[in-house]
């Protein structure tokens, strides 16, 4: 591809003066994707101008009417499943079927959210006066700021922009500098697709035009996936550049639960695939493996035998199961947690080192690890986002679940048996936004709220019927049509007092 990629600002191309970065792959880093803007805050200024200008046409249209735009959009994508798919292997190192996953699931939230334009967006409650009704409805907030991350590179923004469309709102999106070519070729689809130009726009960049979103005082809400420590900053600068509305989903350390009567074999598969999928690099990959006594040992050399036999490789070929890590900065921090692992008294089983890749020269590739460990390890309560898998050993039901809990981080989780009466106590206990049962912690529908509790991130929730909730005020109405003035909130009850005796 080897081309240079603009900003979109008001339905055009616009490449200012100034540094430059590359979008490369990391499988083979040499090989350069596009040379994009690394964009400064006069460019956000720009970018909100004009969402703000195509937005007041926008927000007067019917909501089907909007629906009918982003169901054409999705349908857009679709036709382009292919291209997309490649495009986000090359870019963001997810493997051939992973990258198809990504590109699907933008479809599929286009064409949930399009029925959304149809469905009930208030509530209706009868009032305590005659002759008077009283219904909620939602409003845009105007222009909506995205940061987007390199991981779902094209699922993500979906999940973001067509909510805040049916909204009736603007976007001014910055996409991750790891992979912004897959945002914009998203975008493209959208806006080919018919969406008005200016609606929906694009700033490349790294830290500044981020900062330059969240402090804006013509955006009303900002929606941002990130780590834990970034989020507080943006939450902070958010906030004090005026009232906003923030959307943070912060991260995870995902646990999977096996007690003894699980199917191994099943608990096996589930472990492989949410622990090593995507490298490690899903904010719901399963990080930890919380098993009881009797069945650990049998459990993780079953895991282990499987894990040796997983081919690391080129995202693009095929036969490859697990690609690259993002790039060589997460690699050494990767690995670094595992070396810190090891000084602390974790027992590396597998992996643990950098593997070289035949044909992907300069692509950083992390062998899938597991390292059993203790409930007081680094490595058992900081997320890694990366193939390392570690392992605590508990005896009691009630022991796991306290490891579980025992993090700051609440997004997923999930429970292995074949006692539906000890899965279900333990999903009453676990304290996360998603948990599933016999099933590995990654696997979010789209519709049903996607989130999580504690530093996972502040209350908010994407995909389902609310994720339109991020991206809108809730506005209560009155119609009082009785002819006369209804006095509210006086003591429509007197309180008769008993007469003294």
């Amino acid at each position: 591809m080897d081309q240079r990629i603009a900003n979109r600002i008001g339905g055009l191309a616009v490449f200012p003066d100034g540094p430059t970065f590359d979008s490369t792959n990391p499988a083979r880093p040499a090989d350069v994707i596009a040379t994009l803007p690394s964009s400064t805050g006069a460019a956000v200024d720009d970018a909100v101008a004009a969402a703000r200008e195509a937005q007041r046409e926008w927000a007067a249209r019917p909501v089907p009417a909007r629906a009918e735009m982003i169901a054409a959009a999705a349908e857009a994508v679709a036709a382009r499943k292919d291209d997309l798919a490649r495009l986000v292997a090359r870019e963001a190192g997810k493997i051939l079927v992973e990258a198809a996953g990504d590109v699907q699931e933008a479809v599929d939230m286009g064409r949930f959210v399009a029925g959304q334009g149809r469905a009930a967006a208030g509530e209706t409650v009868p009032s305590e006066l005659p002759g008077k009704l009283a219904w909620t409805t939602r409003q845009p907030v105007g222009v909506v700021g995205m940061i987007t991350p390199w991981n779902f590179p094209v699922a993500i923004p979906s999940w973001k922009c067509f909510p805040a469309l049916l909204a009736g709102n603007g976007i001014v999106i910055k996409p991750s500098e790891e992979a912004p070519v897959c945002a914009d070729r998203f975008v493209e689809c959208v806006v080919d697709a018919g969406v008005p130009a200016g609606l929906v726009n694009v700033v490349h960049g790294a830290a500044e035009p981020g900062t330059a979103i969240t402090l804006h005082p013509g955006i009303g809400a900002v929606s941002f996936p990130g780590s834990a420590p970034t989020g507080g900053v943006v939450a902070a600068t958010g906030m004090a550049a005026g009232p906003k509305l923030l959307s943070l989903e912060l991260g995870g350390k995902n646990a999977m639960m096996v007690l003894a009567d699980a199917d191994l074999e099943l608990a096996v598969e589930g472990a492989l695939f949410g622990a090593f999928g995507t490298a490690g690099q899903r904010c719901t990959s399963t990080s930890r493996l919380v098993v009881q006594r009797a069945v650990a040992d049998e459990l993780v050399a079953r895991l282990a035998e499987r894990t040796e036999k997983l081919m690391l490789g080129d995202p693009l070929d095929p036969s490859t199961d697990v690609g690259p890590v993002i790039n060589a900065r997460a690699g050494e921090r990767i690995l670094a947690m595992v070396a810190a692992a090891r000084e602390e008294g974790g027992d590396v089983v597998l992996g643990g080192e950098a593997v070289t890749v035949a044909g992907c020269d300069g692509g950083t590739f992390v062998a899938p690890t597991i390292v059993r460990v203790e409930r007081n390890h680094t490595i058992a309560r900081k997320e890694v986002f990366g193939p390392v898998l570690a392992v605590l050993v508990v005896d009691e039901v009630a022991d796991a679940v306290d490891v579980v809990n025992d993090t700051e981080y609440g997004l997923s989780a999930a429970v292995y048996t074949r006692n539906i009466a000890a899965a279900l106590w333990a999903v009453e206990r676990i304290d996360t936004g998603i948990v599933y049962v016999n099933a590995p912690t990654i696997g979010a529908e789209i519709p049903l709220p996607f989130g999580g509790t504690k530093h996972t991130g502040n209350g908010f929730r994407e995909a389902g019927t609310r994720g339109i909730e991020q991206f809108s005020h809730v506005k209560t109405v009155y119609v009082d049509y009785s002819g006369r003035l209804q006095k509210a909130q006086i003591d429509t009850h007197p309180f008769e007092a008993e007469e003294q005796s």
